[in-house]
């Protein structure tokens, strides 16, 4: 081989490995994120409290499951219900990455009596979802204090500060995948 040769042979390789390596962090990032959702799917119950507005103080139970997407899709569907009292109201949320970008809805979206998720992110045990209805902007954050336990909080923009108005304390019941009891 000549030396020629050689050098246009390590010019591919280094062109090469450099839009490997610039390519990683976006693929270790969806990667990360896939992780992350199918950590927290399968069956979460526990309580939760209003903690500002017009109902504070208000407590309540909610039993989740979730499942993520089929295929190499990123995201998760919570479904379940929460109960105050004797009253019990339907819960879901539609988590999915969409051209590297999150979206979604809790219940039927902001068009309807839920809200939109309009942004997210990943960052090691948390996740941060924008989320918006009408004029009110916020945030829900979801962050798993082991394999069994998650804190839910849900905060919305009041000027420029986030108030957090719901907090839910969730331990894990159930892996989805093979439905066995956790104990």
């Amino acid at each position: 081989m000549s030396h020629r040769s050689i050098s246009s042979f390590s010019r591919v390789v280094v062109v090469t490995a450099a839009a490997m390596l610039a390519l990683a962090p976006v693929a270790d990032a969806a990667s990360r994120d896939k992780r992350f959702f199918q950590s927290v799917a399968g069956v979460w119950k526990g309580p939760g409290e209003i903690v500002a507005g017009k109902y504070k103080g208000t407590k309540f139970t909610c039993s989740l499951t979730g499942l993520p997407p089929d295929g190499d899709l990123t995201g998760i569907t919570l479904d379940g219900t929460c109960r105050v009292g004797v009253f019990s109201q339907p819960m879901k949320a539609t988590i999915s990455e969409v051209g590297g970008k999150y979206q979604g809805q809790f219940l039927d979206g902001a068009e309807g009596k839920g809200l939109d998720i309009v942004s997210g992110a990943v960052t090691g045990d948390r996740v941060v979802m924008g989320i918006n209805r009408k004029k009110l902007n916020g945030a829900m954050v979801a962050r798993l204090q082991n394999d069994m336990a998650m804190n839910i909080t849900i905060s919305v923009k009041v000027e420029d500060r986030m108030i957090p108005v719901i907090g839910l304390k969730l331990n894990r019941q159930a892996d989805a995948y093979a439905g066995d009891i956790k104990n």
